[in-house]
């Protein structure tokens, strides 16, 4: 049997806003302070306000004019070298304590670390441990942090971002024995660690409206909806996380195709999934060409330069493919489960752990003949771009004003690996 695991899950409390504050002087539990481009005038977007200004109900990220007038604050620019040196300093305090091989990075002010081996090197309990290095954290760079302790990631994360902020100490500890009481109860679904507004939206559309309704929906209808992200989906909201932070580390990299489109104006959510549908247009062509099958499908998304940030996500497939529609299925999930409704820049999509195709990739949805009269057709495609180039066929979509296809398509080397 496996021992049990002790995962915890750190976030810098309003990292950037605090930055400026300790930077200043200032406490940032007293100062209301705003990180935001004061060339973009009222409508700028909060990258970080500080938890004074928060406990005044100004969320994290929204824009200035939705800042009550009543409550008065300062403005400062953002400074992405700063919070990069930051960053680097509370890094070098979770090596003091575990290896690199237990410290997982997700962004630039949050981490995991997976503490089993540890408690007994230190003689102290994942809680205990968890408040020695918070209480470092603040002694040596001035910056508050929060902690989710957990069984495994997914409890870990979710603790942190529910319950943490609450508790003495800002660490919350959950169990298995939480799930029900605790994991169960988060609502709107947009709440819960990996759900965001356009997924809570369509699971809403199939009467889930908590964590709890989506733990006890059919598995079977949630994957035939969602693909194997419906049982993912599923398995979080029971608790279920059999990720490890070793399954995060670099391993050899697996041949792959990529593409990626830095965009020459800020798109968001139906104008982004045109760009995504014609990149997928690209990568199928690419594959099939080359004679691959693709198992593990990335989606990136970079949000515009005044916002900074943005995510990259990957999904397993069930079965290898080359098959566009597939791919893009598979992209349109992933953007509709991370998305948050910000201006978006860049668009980043992967096939990876390709393998050689060796026969037909038979859908247990489709008929033999439909595969074969879709089969024949990405053919008939290729074969015709080859032959006439590239924009001898363009969807309909294409010609929209948001499609960057046929331009894209006259450049020369219009992927890029």
């Amino acid at each position: 049997m496996e021992k049990q695991r002790h995962y915890l899950c750190i976030d810098l409390k309003s990292f950037f806003a605090s930055c400026e504050c300790i930077e200043r002087g200032l406490n940032p539990f007293t100062t209301p302070l705003v990180v935001a481009n004061k060339s973009q005038g009222n409508g700028a977007i909060t990258l970080a306000v500080t938890p004074f200004l928060k406990s005044q109900g100004v969320k994290g990220r929204t824009r200035l004019y939705e800042i009550p007038r009543n409550i008065h604050y300062t403005i400062v620019n953002p400074r992405m070298k700063l919070y990069l040196e930051k960053s680097k300093e509370v890094v070098s305090i979770y090596l003091d304590f575990v290896s690199e091989d237990d410290l997982h990075i997700y962004s630039i002010d949050e981490c995991f670390l997976d503490v089993t081996d540890y408690l007994n090197l230190y003689k102290k309990s994942d809680y205990e441990l968890a408040l020695t290095i918070l209480n470092t954290i603040k002694e040596k760079t001035g910056l508050t942090a929060t902690c989710g302790i957990g069984p495994n990631m997914l409890l870990a994360k979710v603790s942190m971002d529910v319950e943490a902020k609450h508790m003495p100490n800002c660490i919350a500890k959950w169990t298995d024995d939480d799930i029900k009481t605790k994991l169960w109860a988060i609502s709107p679904l947009s709440e819960m660690w990996g759900i965001g507004s356009r997924m809570e939206k369509r699971l809403n559309a199939l009467g889930i409206f908590s964590v709890k309704d989506l733990a006890l929906y059919d598995q079977n209808k949630l994957k035939t909806k969602f693909g194997v992200m419906g049982q993912e989906l599923w398995n979080h909201a029971n608790g279920i996380d059999t990720s490890r932070i070793s399954d995060f580390k670099n391993r050899k990299k697996d041949k792959s195709f990529s593409h990626s489109q830095v965009l020459f104006k800020d798109y968001y959510g139906d104008n982004t999934k045109l760009i995504i549908e014609e990149m997928v247009s690209v990568l199928g062509t690419r594959l099939r060409t080359s004679g691959y099958v693709a198992k593990t499908i990335g989606l990136g998304i970079g949000y515009s330069k005044a916002i900074q940030g943005g995510f990259y996500h990957h999904q397993k497939l069930e079965v290898a493919t080359n098959d566009e529609e597939t791919i893009k299925t598979t992209c349109f999930l992933l953007f509709d489960r991370y998305y948050e409704d910000l201006p978006i820049r860049k668009v980043s999509i992967s096939c990876g752990d390709l393998e050689k195709q060796s026969g037909m990739q038979l859908n247990l949805f489709e008929d033999y003949e439909s595969t074969m009269k879709k089969e024949n057709m990405n053919k008939t495609i290729d074969e015709v771009k080859e032959k006439f180039g590239k924009n001898s066929i363009l969807k309909a979509s294409s010609l929209l004003e948001d499609s960057t296809a046929k331009e894209r398509n006259q450049k020369i080397g219009g992927h890029h690996e």
